[in-house]
């Protein structure tokens, strides 16, 4: 799809606000910082002012990561998350959702759930009554989770196998996109006081859906919403990740270091895609970036180096432990990401190492590896580095904040004015749904996605 034809310019980026319900997101340390809010992260009126804030600043959407158990391979334990705030306390990600749709029009709202997280049933029914009350503001960002604490606190004995989990993901999809979209005929609401008949009945099917996995009769409990379907994005680059992607996602993230390895991705996901009978033009990748904005480099610079001051590093590396599948206090830091296996986070990994086909990666060197997608400059420098990523087939940004929600004021205020005066931001909202300002084309999925066409067609 070109740029003209998703109504926006040809040179427009969009822009996903990366956030969690809890204290430390990605730069873990930094809630110390005399410039942070995080305290107030239980508070109503700091995701109501962020939501405020990313809208002033034009961001399309709000991309709520999510995890459901504790980091706790490292030292054998949870105790440096905890310590650190590491993901730790954290709070569900939806419901913020409805606080901030009310005090904005726009703002789209992607949240993150695994699909061991809750049967497929009951999570099509909160999603549709969130497309209802956000009028169809939604998007729901796919995971198979990467946690054994967080498979154990959802009733399963360990974590399944990773590619068992894309199967799993499979049919949670297929279920959920039929109560979305083929249980209630478009036509079934009637709202006829005088008859006093609200729905035809004869219009509403069950799904009777039985799987490996899953089974499930139907109908949906809820009338369709205005995109039935939410924004549905993605993260794996896994092969069964890039596969699943290429089949199911119309958003998906990158975790690339350089343009070059993102252009790479896009291209391998967008064949799949079209292997699998899909435009590929109606899949939008969406890179990861922080921006440390100043009013000169000099200034930045300056900024950045009073964070680094409260970087942690045990946090990074309690991470990083449940991203390797194992506890790296023990393992030497030299040690090639290419010789470790795990049955966690493959995608995490493969991308760290494909996306920088020149770099030997190396644990020592991931400990710290956001800072390496981290931007610090002026607004005109910032804006520079986005042309280059624009440039290699980029769609979009999801910007991870430093400190919050100082990042995002910064954004909003600082860099927003420039990339507006470039063109790689909109002026404008546009109308319509999450999809429709992203795609530019009606509130449904596209008619060639997997969803829309339904079981009975494939």
């Amino acid at each position: 799809m070109s740029s003209s034809a998703s109504g926006r310019g040809a040179n427009e980026l969009f822009f996903n606000a990366f956030e969690q319900n809890c204290v430390s997101l990605a730069y873990h340390g930094l809630w110390a910082h005399p410039d942070s809010g995080r305290f107030d992260y239980t508070r109503p009126a700091f995701w109501k002012d962020l939501a405020r804030t990313l809208e002033r600043g034009g961001f399309d959407s709000i991309f709520l990561a999510d995890v459901v158990g504790v980091h706790d391979l490292y030292r054998g334990g949870y105790q440096t998350s905890v310590t650190h705030a590491m993901q730790t306390p954290g709070g569900d990600p939806s419901v913020l959702i409805p606080l901030m749709s009310a005090v904005t029009e726009h703002l789209g709202f992607v949240f993150t759930q695994s699909i061991l997280q809750e049967p497929p049933f009951n999570f099509a029914r909160r999603v549709s009554s969130l497309d209802h009350i956000t009028e169809g503001r939604v998007g729901w960002n796919i995971v198979t989770s990467h946690l054994a604490s967080a498979a154990r606190n959802l009733g399963w004995p360990d974590l399944p196998e990773h590619d068992t989990r894309y199967a799993m993901a499979a049919e949670y999809l297929d279920i959920c996109g039929e109560l979305w979209q083929h249980s209630w005929a478009e036509d079934a609401v009637l709202r006829d006081k005088a008859n006093r008949r609200y729905a035809d009945p004869e219009k509403v099917r069950r799904i009777d859906y039985q799987g490996t996995y899953y089974q499930v009769p139907g109908p949906h409990l809820s009338e369709p919403s205005p995109q039935r379907t939410p924004v549905l994005f993605q993260a794996g680059s896994s092969e069964a990740g890039r596969q699943f992607a290429a089949r199911n996602a119309e958003a998906i993230f990158l975790d690339s270091t350089t343009p070059l390895g993102a252009r790479q991705i896009i291209d391998d996901v967008r064949r799949r895609a079209r292997e699998a009978g899909r435009d590929p033009s109606r899949i939008l990748f969406f890179q990861g970036l922080t921006f440390v904005v100043g009013g000169s480099d000099e200034e930045a610079r300056a900024k950045d180096a009073s964070y680094r001051e409260y970087l942690n590093e045990e946090a990074f590396a309690a991470q990083l432990s449940s991203a390797a599948g194992q506890d790296i206090s023990v393992v030497d830091l030299n040690t090639p990401l290419e010789k470790i296996r795990t049955n966690t986070q493959q995608g995490w990994l493969n991308s760290l190492r494909q996306s920088a086909p020149d770099q030997n990666w190396t644990l020592g060197q991931v400990l710290l590896w956001r800072r390496n997608r981290q931007i610090v400059g002026s607004p005109e420098r910032l804006a520079d580095e986005l042309q280059k990523w624009k440039d290699a087939g980029v769609d979009g940004i999801n910007v991870t904040p430093v400190i919050s929600p100082g990042s995002f004021a910064d954004f909003s205020d600082g860099l927003a004015p420039e990339l507006r005066k470039r063109g790689l931001l909109k002026q404008h909202y546009r109308p319509g749904t999450l999809r429709q300002k992203l795609f530019g084309e009606g509130d449904r999925l596209a008619t060639d996605h997997p969803v829309a066409r339904g079981l009975n067609a494939r």
